[in-house]
């Protein structure tokens, strides 16, 4: 269901997007209010993590609009990035990073990041010895925020 544009954090209409023959998404409609907290359930190839990517400006779309916090995700730049919260089911780095590392590959979305030296997740992996610079496959319950303007 479509609301006012005035209260909506997030808009989209007749939202598309195929890969090659598949067709991920045929013409979604949506509306998202400001602090309203949503999810996006589904089964396997939905289009749930296309929508997503799609809304933080990551994936183009074939059709449709889009505007999360007043503007196109497409265009979005890195303050705009910073502003958008999004919390995937499963959140993954690349193995390839260390801990640390992917810890300041995260910050790096944010204008301000805090010092990861001060974060709770750079606390717990200082009682492990060395764990910053051990490799990782996934990065999890480690949280980012930028500071309150």
């Amino acid at each position: 269901m479509l609301r006012g544009m005035a209260d909506e954090a997030v808009r989209v209409r007749g939202l598309r997007k195929r890969y090659g023959a598949v067709t991920a998404l045929d013409g979604v409609d949506l509306g998202i209010r400001q602090g309203e907290v949503f999810g996006v359930l589904g089964p396997n190839g939905a289009g749930k993590s296309t929508t997503v990517e799609i809304l933080q400006g990551h994936r183009s779309r074939d059709a449709g609009e889009v505007t999360v916090l007043g503007r196109d995700p497409a265009s979005g730049g890195r303050e705009w990035r910073s502003r958008v919260g999004i919390v995937w089911q499963d959140e993954s780095a690349p193995a390839e990073l260390t801990v640390r590392e992917t810890v300041r590959h995260f910050a790096r979305y944010y204008p301000r990041p805090r010092d990861p030296r001060r974060s709770s997740a750079w606390s717990v992996s200082r009682t492990r010895r060395a764990a910053g610079s051990r490799r990782c496959r996934a990065a999890s319950g480690a949280g980012w925020m930028s500071p309150s303007a």
